[in-house]
């Protein structure tokens, strides 16, 4: 029985050390600086891994130093705008140009024009919220293009000087 027990811790050693292993593995994998701005690196002179990864902090540096952008900071930045005061007032112009031109068409149609004001702002009131959804979606996508574009600037300086440490970059 004393057999069986020693295989069985065996088994169950060789297991967590197989999921160390591998985990490892996992963990230097996600550490990568180029995955992480979207770069791939290749060691085009056989450097090892601890070379490219020391290879990769350094131009990190660099190109943070020379463009004035850190991708990380610039990923975890807003992209919205303003929020809620983005398109501050579409809805109270809409409903203001909506009273007013249900006032006047109720007065020429000969209808009451209080009621043809309120049912005008109504309308105006919902065309305004479709002005303020509209620009600030504009303004969101703006957003984004200008941090695509920042981040292309840090990783044309990142693969410049991870191509004069002899790394192809893709």
């Amino acid at each position: 029985m004393k057999k069986g027990y020693n295989i069985r811790w065996s088994i169950l050693a060789l297991s967590i050390l197989i999921a160390l292993v591998s985990f490892s593995w996992y963990v230097e994998a996600q550490q990568s600086l180029s995955s992480s701005i979207g770069v791939i690196v290749y060691p085009s002179k056989g450097q090892t891994a601890q070379q490219q990864n020391q290879a990769e902090g350094e131009c990190y540096s660099w190109a943070k130093q020379q463009t004035g952008i850190d991708p990380v900071a610039a990923a975890s930045a807003p992209t919205g705008g303003q929020g809620s005061a983005a398109g501050k007032g579409e809805r109270v112009r809409g409903a203001a140009k909506g009273a007013a031109a249900g006032a006047a068409v109720g007065a020429i149609t000969g209808e009451d024009a209080g009621k043809a004001a309120g049912a005008g702002a109504a309308v105006g009131t919902v065309a305004g919220g479709r002005e303020k959804r509209k620009a600030k979606k504009e303004q969101e996508q703006q957003a984004q293009q200008a941090k695509a574009s920042t981040l292309q600037q840090f990783n044309k300086a990142f693969g410049a000087c991870m191509e004069g440490k002899g790394y192809t970059i893709k």
